[in-house]
């Protein structure tokens, strides 16, 4: 399963256009990687109506500067997972356009270990999105998983994970992404 990180702002203007998420209120910009894999930029939408249930990746009490909050890992059978890892949801059908995914949401809209475990998704689409995204020329080299209880989530995660940019440390709670681009390498936080 590998990654599927969130950008912070400063990378937007490198993003495709971005898309709406009705069933959450939320709009996003994503930025092809390579292997497949992307950035997306997400924040509620001001023009959507308010859900009448928490959205996703704890939008709804994010503040502060736009940062990496979240990372997103691909499955090919999410029911198994999710009874596996309970703590990562209930699962939600989504779609938009020809797009069609699952994805485990918590009930409250907030992931476990304070935002450190991975939503998960299955693609019920033939191409997902990160397959069709133009190439930004970035490429993942790794993603950095800190939290307190690094290892308990790592152990929580092993057997389900199997790429080996994703590490793990003991620190406060947060994410850090290293890329290399055509720019040279930057590191997201």
């Amino acid at each position: 399963m590998p990654p599927r990180p969130m950008c912070r702002r400063p990378w937007a203007w490198h993003c495709g256009r971005g898309r709406a998420h009705r069933y959450f209120g939320t709009h996003n910009h994503l930025l092809g990687l390579a292997e497949g894999l992307y950035l997306e930029a997400i924040s509620i939408d001001p023009a959507a109506r308010v859900p009448a249930y928490p959205r996703w990746f704890g939008l709804d009490d994010f503040v502060g500067a736009p940062r990496l909050t979240t990372w997103i890992c691909r499955t090919e059978d999410l029911s198994t997972l999710v009874r596996d890892l309970p703590e990562a949801g209930e699962i939600v059908a989504l779609e938009r356009g020809d797009l069609k995914w699952r994805m485990a949401v918590p009930p409250d809209g907030h992931l476990p270990f304070d935002g450190c475990f991975p939503a998960l998704i299955q693609w019920d689409s033939p191409t997902p999105p990160g397959e069709t995204l133009p190439s930004s020329g970035c490429t993942l080299e790794t993603l950095t998983v800190a939290h307190p209880e690094a290892d308990r989530l790592h152990q929580r995660l092993a057997p389900y994970l199997m790429d080996a940019r994703v590490q793990f440390q003991p620190g406060s709670a947060h994410l850090e992404a290293r890329l290399t681009g055509p720019a040279g390498p930057v590191t997201l936080r």
